[in-house]
């Protein structure tokens, strides 16, 4: 009988806890107005027949947004429920869980007292994450409640690499400024509970906001009076922090460690390179030091080895003229067809393009690079080592034994290279290269100043790509404009016709997904010369650069310049950018 009165009494205690639940769930409903008093009567009547809970059922039909569920999972389970801003945040707390950890749950820390770690986040009941956090930390977690989209910004704001650095180089300065030690010591407490150290937490910043900046390369530059880090995005260099040059040795040697190289060896460069996992993808950093007057300066230049390679169709648009012109040019079984423009332009990207669509089992590829930028499974890639006699010469000869149907080449950059690279496209390989040269047709006019008779080069060219990356206007702020007179002369020429007075062209305003640049992206410009019958005699006759150009520009040949105008007249990209990347002057 006793049993059961308890039994008993505990029912009566539950329903009430349910009732006042329920009660709550009820006038936020309708303090909210997300539904009306017959919606919610009928809303708990479901419940009851159901056996659920109001905001079971709530979830379940769509009744109610992510950020109202949160709000009342809040109010039935006595949680608190903050309006999240990135100042109410102590940095020091934030530093307690990891970047990935709190972007994977939506959560950040918010604030510490005592043995108490106040916890916002987006599901104040996961109590897996919460327990995380307790056995990593040490600290009670006390959750508070949030919208998904107040953690997020949060999570962003204070992971950026300007505010994740904010504490380490305020301790830093404090710790090797020469300040007292009292300073040092209260530096060193704020971060007692932190795992790694402040050089390391630093280093580790600096990376993965370049890999979160999209950068392809990331500056360590010696200046003073402080070191500076610098983002190159979309080909352009931005500030990212400044670093005190009190720790410059000391972020120096750590990369230096990293990347496995001599960290007392400061009077020649060295290469080296890391391997980081971010987001769930890896990531291969080549490492560069350079010797300095105001000491080294460090590059690293960052590749995505988790992502797949481009194939030709998406860098090209399969419905372009450059995407027929392309795709008839590799379909040849033998000839050499180079790519030219400057470093960064994208050559590697685009000839690894056309190798992943010719690369099949029946083709044995081969590869000869300095340095092997992709891994590609199914082609055989060499890296040359010239301080051992490993130059591209060598390794070409090497590999000519080694019955290949497609060689590609890093670069040409010597006469026997050439020599080498001609005599296997003439020999009923498939070459694939690149050049450094302006335009397209400066590969023939470089291909011959190297010592190739002009006869060979007429022979063996299918054809030669120009390529440059220009900068696509950012999505999220385009807006649209009338030319001006200037701006519709570079378009349409001194005479321009009647079209031209009704086109527009657009621009990026800036805003936060651009870094407030008004660009976001990149996108490739071609010059494709396909060497016909007229243009190889032409060739061999030894005519002027200008003159064959001309000849292959009346055979449908588009400049640089002309296919960069389609671009901005696209909205693409602006004429400012073209005339950062693109000679406008040149025809």
């Amino acid at each position: 009988m006793r049993i059961t009165n308890v039994w008993t009494g505990n029912a009566i205690m539950e329903n009430k806890r349910d009732k006042k639940k329920r009660d709550a769930v009820v006038s936020f409903l309708l303090d909210e107005n997300i539904l009306d008093e017959a919606s919610i009567d009928e809303l708990v009547k479901a419940g009851a027949d159901s056996s659920k809970s109001l905001i079971t059922v709530l979830k379940s039909r769509n009744l109610a947004d992510q950020d109202q569920l949160t709000k009342l999972t809040a109010i039935t389970n006595n949680i608190e429920f903050v309006n999240l801003s990135a100042d109410m945040i102590d940095p020091v707390a934030v530093r307690l869980v990891s970047f990935d950890f709190a972007r994977q749950q939506n959560l950040i820390p918010v604030k510490i007292e005592k043995d108490k770690l106040f916890v916002a986040m987006s599901s104040p009941l996961n109590l897996s994450a919460r327990d995380t956090i307790t056995t990593k930390t040490g600290y009670k977690v006390i959750p508070l409640a949030a919208t998904t989209e107040a953690v997020k910004q949060a999570v962003a704001y204070h992971f950026n690499v300007e505010s994740v650095t904010k504490q380490d180089i305020v301790a830093m300065r404090l710790k090797y400024s020469g300040d007292t030690e009292s300073k040092a010591k209260k530096a060193k407490a704020q971060s007692a509970k932190v795992a790694d150290a402040p050089i390391v937490r630093l280093v580790d910043s600096i990376i993965m906001g370049g890999v979160d900046a999209r950068a392809s390369d990331i500056h360590i530059e010696p200046q003073e009076p402080d070191m500076r880090v610098r983002y190159r995005v979309d080909g352009i260099l931005l500030e990212a922090i400044n670093v005190p040059a009190s720790v410059q040795l000391e972020v120096i040697s750590h990369i230096k460690i990293l990347a496995d190289m001599d960290i007392s060896e400061r009077r020649i460069p060295q290469d080296g390179h890391i391997n980081v996992r971010h987001n769930d993808k890896e990531y291969d950093l080549r490492v560069s030091s350079l010797p300095a007057t105001s000491g080294e300066k460090i590059v690293l230049r960052i590749l995505n080895s988790s992502s797949a390679l481009k194939s030709l169709d998406q860098i090209v648009s399969p419905y372009s003229e450059e995407y027929k012109k392309l795709n008839s040019l590799i379909a040849n079984p033998n000839g050499m067809i180079l790519l030219t423009g400057p470093t960064g332009s994208g050559k590697t990207t685009t000839l690894y393009s056309m190798l992943q669509k010719l690369n099949t089992p029946q083709r044995n590829i081969v590869t000869v690079e300095d340095p092997v930028e992709y891994r590609v499974k199914g082609i055989t890639q060499v890296q040359v080592k010239p301080t051992i006699g490993r130059t591209f010469a060598a390794e070409l000869r090497s590999i000519l034994r080694q019955d290949p149907d497609i060689i590609l080449v890093g670069e040409i950059r010597d006469l026997e290279t050439a020599e080498i690279a001609i005599s296997a496209a003439l020999t009923g390989h498939l070459v694939l290269s690149t050049l450094h040269t302006n335009d397209a047709i400066g590969a023939v006019a470089r291909l011959i100043d190297l010592g190739v008779p002009p006869f060979q080069v007429a022979s063996c060219l299918l054809g030669a790509v120009a390529q440059r990356l220009v900068r696509t206007i950012c999505t999220e702020c385009k807006q649209s404009r009338k030319p001006t007179d200037e701006e519709r002369r570079i378009l349409f020429g001194d005479s321009g016709n009647k079209s031209s007075e009704q086109a527009v062209i657009y621009h990026g305003a800036g805003c936060s997904a651009c870094r407030h640049t008004g660009y976001r992206g990149r996108q490739a410009v071609y010059e494709i010369l396909e060497v016909s019958r007229a243009l190889k005699d032409m060739i061999v006759d030894g005519n002027p650069e200008g003159r064959v150009k001309d000849a292959a520009m009346a055979e449908g040949m588009k400049t640089l310049k002309r296919r960069a105008v389609d671009y901005v007249l696209e909205g693409v990209t602006t004429l400012e950018e073209l005339g950062r990347v693109i000679d406008m002057r040149a025809e």
